[in-house]
C-alpha cells in the first residue's frame, strides 16, 4: 500500500514541530520536506501542499488564511491548527467526539483543529446542552490552567530563563479583558447564547491542562448524578475522551496529570448544591498536535489512535 504523503506548513512553530516529531516516527507516512529557502516560497509551498494527501497549517491566523488559498487541488485534506477557520461554515470543526463531528471529519477536506482551552470546555458543556441537562441561555464561567508551552516559543523561553523569578513561580492569569480568541468556538459548538466568563491561567509546568466549569445544581436537570450518567453514555465509545469517576490525588487535581498524553479525562465533583466539571488533558496533546494527528488519522480512514499516546 502506498504511503500517505503529508506536508506541514509552518513546521518551525511549537505545534508544527510537535506534529513533525510525531509523524517522523511513523512508517505508514511520507513527509514532504522543504529546505529553509523553499519554506518561504509560496510556489514551492503550493506544490508541496497540492502534492500531499494531508497538509497541516501550523501558522498564525493571517498566514493560515493565505496558506489555505494555495491549496487548489481537490484531493488534499487541509488541517488548520490556528484560530482562523474554527467557526467558518465551509470548514469542519475537528473535535471528533462531539455531536457526530467524527463522521464529518472523515469526509471533509477542510478541518479546523480546536483550541486547547476550548477543547476542555466543549467536552464538558456540549453534551449537557445537547442532552437538555443545561439550557443554552445559562450564563457559565470557566477556569482553565495551562502549561506554559501553550504560549509558543517565546513563552517557553521566558519561563525556562526565569525559573526562579517569583512572578513565574505562581499562576499567571491572562486575557483579563474577557476577549480570549477561543470564546467564539466555545459558544458555537456548545450551542450557547452567551459567552462564558473565562479565566485562563498559565502555570509553571511545561505541559498539561485542567479546565473547570462550576455549576449550581439548580441549573442542571437531574443534578450531579444526571451529569455523570450523561458523560458515561456520551463518551462510552470514543476512546480519546473518557469519563472517570474520580481523578483526584488525595483531595487534589493537578493540571499536569495527563502531560505527555493525547487523551482527555473528564470528571464531576461536588454535592447536591454545587458541581464542578473538570477536564484533564495535555495542551500539546488533545489540545493541539495530538488532536491534529487524530483528525488526520480519521481523514485517512485509519484508527483514530494511530501514533497517539493514550
Amino acid at each position: 500500500m502506498a504511503k500517505a504523503k503529508v506536508f506541514i506548513d509552518g513546521s518551525a512553530g511549537t505545534t508544527g514541530l510537535k506534529v513533525r516529531e510525531r509523524l517522523a516516527e511513523r512508517d505508514d507516512l511520507e513527509l514532504i520536506l522543504l529546505d529553509e529557502a523553499s519554506r518561504r516560497d509560496p510556489k514551492r509551498r503550493a506544490e508541496a501542499m497540492n502534492g500531499s494527501d494531508v497538509a497541516f497549517l501550523c501558522l498564525p491566523d493571517v498566514a493560515a488564511i493565505e496558506a489555505a488559498k494555495l491549496c487548489t487541488g481537490k484531493n488534499t485534506v487541509l488541517i488548520d491548527t490556528s484560530t482562523a477557520h474554527r467557526c467558518a461554515e465551509d470548514w469542519t470543526y475537528g473535535f471528533a467526539e462531539i455531536g457526530g463531528l467524527g463522521r464529518k471529519i472523515a469526509k471533509s477536506k477542510r478541518i479546523a483543529n480546536p483550541g486547547c482551552h476550548a477543547s476542555g470546555f466543549i467536552a464538558l458543556v456540549a453534551p449537557l446542552v445537547e442532552q437538555g441537562l443545561v439550557k443554552p441561555e445559562l450564563r457559565l464561567s470557566c477556569h482553565s490552567l495551562t502549561g506554559y508551552s501553550g504560549g509558543g516559543k517565546k513563552m517557553i523561553a521566558d519561563y525556562e530563563e526565569a525559573k526562579d523569578d517569583l512572578l513565574h513561580l505562581g499562576g499567571r492569569q491572562y486575557a483579563l479583558g474577557q476577549n480570549h480568541k477561543h470564546l467564539p468556538e466555545m459558544v458555537k459548538y456548545c450551542q450557547l447564547k452567551y459567552e462564558p466568563c473565562f479565566s485562563p491561567v498559565v502555570v509553571p509546568h511545561f505541559s498539561g491542562m485542567e479546565v473547570s466549569v462550576p455549576l449550581f445544581a439548580k441549573d442542571v436537570k437531574g443534578g450531579i448524578e444526571a451529569v455523570k450518567d450523561c458523560y458515561r453514555a456520551y463518551y462510552r465509545k470514543t476512546g480519546l475522551v473518557k469519563f472517570v469517576d474520580d481523578s483526584e490525588e488525595g483531595g487534589f487535581l493537578s493540571s499536569a496529570a495527563l502531560s505527555g498524553r493525547d487523551d482527555m479525562e473528564i470528571s464531576v465533583y461536588g454535592n447536591k448544591d454545587r458541581l464542578m466539571l473538570v477536564a484533564l488533558f495535555d495542551n500539546l496533546g488533545k489540545g493541539a498536535s495530538g488532536a491534529a494527528i487524530q483528525n488526520m488519522n480519521i481523514a485517512l480512514g485509519l484508527d483514530p489512535k494511530t501514533g497517539l499516546k493514550v
